[in-house]
Order: structure tokens, then C-alpha cells, then sequence
């Protein structure tokens, strides 16, 4: 026997109005996911910490700087919930340790590290020091380490994050290139000195980043940005030559930390 007409039309009226309601529930989930905004870790070194930016408030000898663009990342979006662990002067075996306090529903994972255990601050001493010679054999000492012995460390280091917070997005960011060569300085290093240091950060972020991609973390590379803002360029405002205090010295200021690391770190994840 037939349905009547008038039913169908009331049943079908009943249906649409049930599917309506089912599918507007479901974009009010995903609407509330989203506005939930993101459980951020931020590891690292000082670059990451950032050091040579200012308003370190009271995380001590870390120098967690409230200009750091993990900071400016969490500013600009709402919801975020940041945990801030990078520390100055961190290496490998320091960041493996930051990872342990990475929340577990963590969703997005930053990192800078590699420079300290190549010696970057020994490089810098002996370039300022020495003569041209030791500043070009010392930058080849560090490069070779970079090629040998830190492939190994930097993939023990993204794997332990990654096992700390599988669920998250990794992001790794490179250090920056600190010369224009031939420049606008007409004192401090020699321009043979100024090569071969931003030659060792041009090795280091070579093999970070086939590091990076090989343990499918996102590589964000810096050095664009800071071109044209770097030491002896034409502008210069984005990273500290030798200054007071010392610490701060060869570090991204907070303009580099706004333009040369949060900008290119915006245009990558969002």
C-alpha cells in the first residue's frame, strides 16, 4: 500500500531538518577546534630563546625574551598556549632534555640548535682575535664537525622530539648568514673573516636542513630574510655586532627577531 503524500512531504521535511542540524553540529566542532588555537613548544638555543632581543623578565640565565618569535607567534595567534623552553646556549643533548617537557597534546614544535655544538662561540673568539689564517682554519675545524659528527646528533635530537610529541607539526629553523660582504664597515674583521664565518653558517644550514626534511620536520631558512639587515649591510638592524653585554653580541635583535625569524616562520606555517 502507498504512503500517503502528505506524510512523505512530513517525512521528508523531518529528515532534512534532522541533517540540517547534524551538519551544523559538526562545523560547531571544527569551529571549536580551531578556535582552540594551538599547544605550541618552543625548543632551542639562543637564537630560539632569544637572546640580543630585550625583556628577558625572569627566565635567568635562558634569556627567554618576550620579542622572541615564538612569543610574537603565540601574540598573533589567539588560543595559543606556549610552552617556552629554549634556553641560551643549548645544545643537542640540552634540547633532547627540552623535549621531555613538551606537552603531550602538543601540536606545533619549534627548534633552532646546532651552533653550539659546532662552537660557534670559539669561532667568534678566534675570528676576533686571530689573524685571518686562524679565523679561516678554525671556521674549516667547525665545518667539518658540522659535516661529520652533527648529522648524527641533529637526527637523535628531532627524533626525540618527534617520539615526545608525535602528534605536533616540527619546524626547524636555521641560523642566519651575520655579513654582507664586501659591506659598509670600514672596521672590525676583515672581509676575509666575514666570508668565512658566514661560510660555516651557509654548511650549517645546508646540513640542517637535509636533517631536517630527512626526519620530516618542516626546515624554515632564515638567511634570505636577513639580508640587507645583517652586520655591515646597509641597514643593519637585525643583528648585534660586538656589543654590551657581551652575551648579546652576534644574535638577532628585536627586529631580527620579528623580521628575520617570526616573518619567514609566518609565511611557512601561517
Amino acid at each position: 500500500m502507498g504512503v500517503p503524500i502528505r506524510t512523505a512531504r512530513r517525512f521528508l521535511l523531518r529528515l532534512t531538518t534532522a541533517l540540517g542540524a547534524v551538519a551544523l553540529s559538526t562545523l560547531g566542532v571544527v569551529g571549536t577546534a580551531h578556535a582552540a588555537g594551538a599547544v605550541y613548544a618552543a625548543l632551542g638555543d639562543s637564537y630560539s630563546s632569544g637572546v640580543g632581543a630585550g625583556s628577558y623578565g625572569s627566565s635567568g640565565s635562558c634569556y627567554r625574551s618576550s620579542n622572541a618569535y615564538a612569543q610574537l607567534w603565540t601574540n598573533a595567534h589567539a588560543g595559543t598556549a606556549l610552552t617556552f623552553l629554549a634556553c641560551s646556549g643549548a645544545k643537542t643533548p640540552d634540547v633532547i632534555s627540552q623535549a621531555n617537557s613538551i606537552p603531550a597534546n602538543a601540536t606545533l614544535v619549534t627548534v633552532t640548535v646546532g651552533g653550539n655544538d659546532a662552537g660557534f662561540t670559539d669561532v667568534i673568539q678566534t675570528c676576533t682575535l686571530g689573524s685571518d689564517a686562524d679565523c679561516t682554519n678554525r671556521v674549516n675545524t667547525a665545518k667539518t664537525y658540522v659535516n661529520n659528527t652533527l648529522p648524527a646528533l641533529l637526527t637523535n635530537t628531532y627524533n626525540a622530539i618527534k617520539a615526545k610529541a608525535p602528534g605536533a607539526r616540527l619546524v626547524v629553523l636555521s641560523y642566519p648568514r651575520f655579513y654582507t660582504v664586501p659591506g659598509s664597515c670600514w672596521v672590525g674583521l676583515s672581509d676575509t673573516k666575514r666570508t668565512a664565518i658566514n661560510s660555516g653558517a651557509d654548511t650549517l644550514a645546508s646540513v640542517t636542513a637535509s636533517r631536517a626534511v630527512a626526519a620530516g620536520a618542516t626546515f624554515v631558512d632564515v638567511r634570505s630574510a636577513f639580508t640587507g639587515h645583517n652586520i655591515c649591510s646597509s641597514v643593519g638592524d637585525y643583528l648585534h655586532s660586538l656589543t654590551w653585554p657581551v652575551i648579546e653580541s652576534y644574535h638577532p635583535t628585536a627586529a631580527g627577531q620579528s623580521g628575520g625569524y617570526y616573518a619567514p616562520l609566518r609565511g611557512a606555517i601561517g
